[in-house]
């Protein structure tokens, strides 16, 4: 097995200021300074990790290249793109256009060098130097939509990964899977008519954006979300890989498959509230391995989204990537510390995970 990794130090240089968790300091109402949700630990601790336990010295190091602005135009207009640079240009920096996505000076480079890190993992892939790879990217990307940055997203990484895989390789057929515990409009919105995308979402139901990621946002056919109530855990997960994610895989056949890695869907998460446990992330990546080996060569790529726990996120980084490589170092410190919540699957949670799995007839068949 041959495991690319892609970090580079700048994007824990990227500056989202001095928020309070998502809201600006504010004195008038009580809102002291301090961290925005999404600032650099549980990235810089992810990568930290890797390399202080060793795995990193198993992994193909993919180095980033910026972006071009074509790059950048597969997703995004070109009024978006001026708007991030002017935005960077500004002496304290600025905001990708929600007002809730801040930057600092000199951001656009750290956003133009993640994308341009995730498309070097596709010319790895492709080119065969690698059969899988994680880009541990930042910030992340997937509620960007083509003229809005949001939520902490500028760029949509991983929907431009898939449009320039398709323009450069000529791929037909591609399928994405979102485990962050937000849904993924930016990437529904990206794929919405487009039948050759197959676009899955895994989700905590209403968390963020609260209007929609309903399971009747089908777009073309191609597009299925899975809203789950919150608490659901390793056994909603898993079960939704098999019910949803592997028929589709199979129906679908797509020729490269695409990992949307939140690991804000994890038990200590102070953003959401799924409970999954690094046990949970080995085995859905362990499920969609077999499923890419079977049916598009071992092609499967993960780009880094969401993850706010900084003690935990490093913990189930590290699971993922053992499993991607074949290389255990380490298990789950905190399962004989700290125990874990209940992980049934509730009637709620299976009810949804049927409605989805209900969709996938309806895709189009692969050869």
């Amino acid at each position: 097995m041959t495991t690319g990794y892609m970090y580079h130090e700048s994007f824990a240089w990227h500056d989202t200021g001095s928020f309070v968790g998502d809201m600006a300091s504010d004195i008038t109402i009580g809102l002291q300074p301090y961290h925005n949700w999404e600032h650099a630990d549980t990235k810089r601790r992810i990568h930290e990790l890797i390399v202080v336990s060793g795995l990193v010295d198993n992994l193909v190091r993919i180095q980033p290249r910026q972006a071009s602005e074509a790059e950048l135009r597969l997703v995004h207009t070109q009024r978006h793109i001026d708007f991030i640079k002017s935005q960077s240009e500004l002496r304290h920096g600025g905001d990708a256009g929600d007002l809730t996505t801040p930057f600092g000076k000199g951001g656009y480079g750290i956003f133009t060098t993640s994308v341009g890190g995730v498309l070097e993992m596709v010319d790895a892939v492709f080119e065969g130097k690698i059969k899988n790879g994680y880009a541990l990217t930042r910030p992340p990307g997937h509620h960007a939509r083509p003229d809005l940055g949001m939520g902490y997203c500028v760029f949509n990484h991983g929907s431009i990964a898939v449009k320039y895989a398709q323009q450069k390789y000529g791929v037909g057929r591609v399928l994405v899977v979102d485990w962050d515990v937000h849904w993924g409009n930016g990437t529904q919105e990206v794929f919405y008519e487009d039948a050759s995308v197959v676009t899955i979402s895994i989700h905590q139901d209403r968390l963020y954006p609260k209007a929609g990621g309903m399971v009747d946002e089908v777009g073309v056919g191609t597009n299925i979300n899975v809203p789950l109530s919150a608490g659901g855990g390793n056994e909603a997960y898993l079960k939704t890989i098999d019910d949803v994610v592997i028929p589709a895989i199979e129906k679908f056949k797509p020729e490269v498959i695409f990992v949307a890695s939140g690991f804000d869907s994890c038990v200590f998460d102070p953003l959401g509230r799924m409970a999954v446990t690094a046990k949970g992330y080995r085995e859905m990546t362990r499920k969609l391995m077999q499923a890419a080996e079977q049916y598009c060569s071992g092609r499967l790529i993960m780009h880094h989204e969401g993850g706010y726990s900084a003690h935990y996120s490093p913990i189930c980084g590290q699971a993922v990537i053992q499993e991607l490589s074949g290389v255990f170092l380490l298990d789950d410190p905190f399962v004989e510390a700290n125990g874990y919540p209940n992980q049934k699957l509730n009637e709620i949670n299976k009810r949804e995970i049927e409605i989805s799995a209900g969709l996938v007839k309806d895709l189009p068949k692969g050869p």
